[in-house]
């Protein structure tokens, strides 16, 4: 429902008219509730954008080289860390397998990351992209 916000120029008031549909607003003829002037001027309305879970880290200030702001998801309750990692795996709409999708599982029953860790088939140092070394391929 559009809302738009008016000075009342004849009392000085601010004036708040809704609309139900923007060809409503177009058509009609905008008076002050109080007053019963036309004579009004629009004001720029506060607006509000709701963002993503990673539109908001990455606004957040955080980038791949500063780690600050996950330091304590390291300690944190990991079923809060399976809850992040499904939002921003839905979000990006990649396949991340199942490996990913059974330790975010894991994660969400409350699982220790560490435990999980010791049960995964190949462990993040076993794997040059995951433990930070070269990419060989």
């Amino acid at each position: 429902m559009p809302v738009y916000e008016f000075r009342c120029n004849a009392c000085q008031r601010a004036v708040t008219l809704r609309y139900k549909t923007y060809d409503e607003y177009d058509q009609a003829t905008h008076t002050c509730p109080r007053c019963q002037s036309t004579d009004l001027t629009r004001l720029i309305s506060r607006v509000a954008i709701k963002k993503s879970t990673i539109s908001r880290l990455v606004s957040g200030g955080w980038s791949d080289s500063d780690d600050s702001m996950l330091d304590d998801l390291e300690h944190s309750d990991p079923r809060t860390m399976g809850q992040m990692l499904r939002a921003m795996s839905d979000e990006t709409g990649e396949d991340m397998g199942e490996d990913f999708d059974e330790v975010v599982t894991r994660l969400e029953r409350g699982e220790s990351p560490d435990d999980i860790e010791t049960t995964l088939p190949n462990p993040p140092g076993d794997n040059p992209l995951l433990s930070g070394g070269e990419d060989t391929v």
